[in-house]
């Protein structure tokens, strides 16, 4: 999922009182198996219309159900009691609902449904997300304050039934609906809580697998307990799950060892000495990293040549190698590999064939194309600012992204601001930048997915990238390619084909998450949607 997947790795933290893990009080305890997970930050919002980052669309998978939800590759019934009925050539859906409870009791309706859709997209919510219901039926016109939020494409029949329905055929529509921004909200609850809403544990209603607890709303640490009420509660094994927020890799292992964590992501070193440890699992996510390049703040991006001096002056190679020092992917283009595939064709893999002499590393021709770049710009020394988080790994990659910039872009000065990780992504999001680290990873499992983002109003194009041509040829690929799958890949390719050869925005590397997971935690799955799916594992 989405959750601005806009990632962190870690920084010092001291710890104190950390929770006891599965490793030490799991099945013994007279409480029920548990087991502490490391995050790498705080939970922004449990608001699913506006929550935009991984750490808090992780929280969301546990706490609620949507219409679906994924059990490893697999997309499963959640709310929806059976597969849809589509009629109108793929323009309606009708979906009928399981028997489900909030955890305050109150039962889980088709009204749910409508009332949070409606919400997500209301302009006045603000959500990021919003422009996910393009291709629902007047969702455009609706965030546009063209019509009202209640014109939108979704009606509840009568309890049970909820009928969808769209502009045209969305092929990835369902898997579209395992994203929070798709979840139900208990409209009761959500006016009563007012702008209190998803801020602490008192103001959230779950009607998923778990209940979060403990949760101020700015603390290290919550606890998530089984929600008895949960339609699915027999397959939930797990009693408790905690969270750890643990920003610094060295600090990571130490708990790790110490059995305090039981789920630990690490970098550098330590990602390089868990290579050779039992336990180790190396996540390979549908997660790209790249650089945003402020074309609204710094008018010296909207020259090609200048983004493209930029992506030629890093060696991604030796940046994962030299600072990540785990199993991460040099990115050819921002689509991830592993994550669309058609007939046995990996898209990435593909279009890299076609465009990829923009990232390949080469100091010559960066220097030639960044001179003749300024000199249409008409400057030669400028200095701009790396914005990045406050963690080790990012300042790291910051100071590697910094040196290689000044040493291969001659007149270059490049200063660096680290931010903790709400702040950067309030700044990105209000432009407050003129380069920043930013990064995403899959909402579902389709190069739309990516591509979607840096079409010119695209809430998340926080670059302000635009460019006509791209934006045709995506919108093409939902509407006169949509129900055809070989044109569409095709258009779709020759989009990202032509935000690589333009560098909208410059990509660094694709994750693989180094892991280490207790031997003793089974039928825990990890999704493409990079989050964890606790329903049906067990602790030994």
């Amino acid at each position: 999922m989405k959750f601005r997947k806009t990632m962190v790795a870690g920084s010092a933290l001291a710890l104190a009182g950390v929770l006891a893990a599965c490793g030490s009080n799991s099945s013994s305890s007279s409480k029920g198996t548990s087991i502490t997970r490391m995050e790498s930050d705080v939970i922004s919002t449990m608001d699913p219309s506006t929550t935009t980052d991984a750490i808090s669309g992780q929280a969301l998978i546990d706490t609620m159900d949507g219409l679906y939800r994924y059990n490893g590759s697999k997309l499963e019934n959640a709310m929806a009691k059976s597969q849809p009925t589509v009629t109108d050539g793929g323009k309606t859906y009708t979906f009928k609902l399981r028997n489900a409870k909030w955890s305050n009791g109150d039962p889980v309706t088709a009204q749910d449904f409508v009332f949070a859709w409606r919400r997500t997209v209301e302009p006045k919510t603000k959500s990021q997300y919003a422009y996910l219901y393009s291709g629902v039926k007047n969702a455009d016109d609706i965030t546009a304050g063209k019509k009202a939020a209640s014109t939108l494409g979704v009606t509840a029949v009568n309890k049970t039934t909820l009928k969808v329905t769209l502009d045209h055929a969305i092929p990835y529509f369902k898997t579209m609906l395992v994203n929070p921004a798709f979840f139900p909200q208990n409209e009761k609850f959500v006016e009563k809580s007012g702008k209190k809403f998803g801020t602490t544990s008192k103001y959230i209603l779950s009607n998923g697998p778990y209940q979060l607890k403990n949760w101020n709303g700015t603390g290290n640490t919550w606890k998530e307990t089984k929600n008895t009420t949960y339609w699915n509660a027999k397959n939930v094994h797990i009693d408790t799950l905690k969270g750890q927020v643990v920003k610094d890799s060295q600090t990571a292992m130490n708990l790790y060892q110490s059995k305090k964590l039981d789920i630990a992501a690490l970098q550098g070193e330590q990602a390089a000495q868990a290579k050779s440890m039992s336990d180790f699992k190396g996540l390979k996510q549908s997660a790209t990293f790249y650089l945003e390049l402020n074309e609204k703040k710094d008018p010296i991006f909207k020259n090609t040549k200048i983004r493209q001096a930029i992506s030629m002056s890093i060696d991604r190679e030796a940046y994962i190698k030299k600072v990540l020092n785990d199993a991460s992917i040099a990115a050819n283009n921002v689509t991830p590999e592993g994550l669309f595939e058609k007939n046995g064709q990996d898209f990435s893999k593909t279009a890299s064939k076609a465009e990829s002499s923009a990232v390949k590393y080469d100091p010559a021709k960066a220097k030639e194309l960044w001179t003749e770049g300024l000199k249409e710009v008409g400057q030669s020394a400028p200095t701009l600012e790396l914005l990045t988080d406050d963690t080790t790994n990012a300042k790291r990659s910051a100071e590697y992204f910094q040196s290689t910039l000044q040493q291969n872009l001659p007149g270059l000065k490049v200063t660096i601001a680290t931010v903790p990780f709400k702040t950067r992504l309030s700044r990105s999001q209000n432009g407050q930048f003129d380069m920043v680290i930013s990064a995403w990873s899959a909402d579902f499992p389709d190069a739309i997915s990516f591509l979607d983002l840096f079409t010119s109003d695209n809430s998340y194009n926080d670059g302000k990238w635009s460019n006509a041509e791209y934006d045709a040829l995506i919108k093409q690929s939902k509407t006169t390619d949509a129900t055809n799958a070989t044109a569409r890949w095709n258009t779709l390719l020759k989009a990202q084909e032509l935000l690589t050869k333009e560098q909208g925005v410059v990509p660094l590397y694709q994750r693989v998450q180094t892991t280490l997971q207790r031997k003793t935690i089974t039928g825990l799955n990890y999704n493409p949607t990079n989050s964890y799916n606790f329903v049906n594992a067990k602790v030994k």
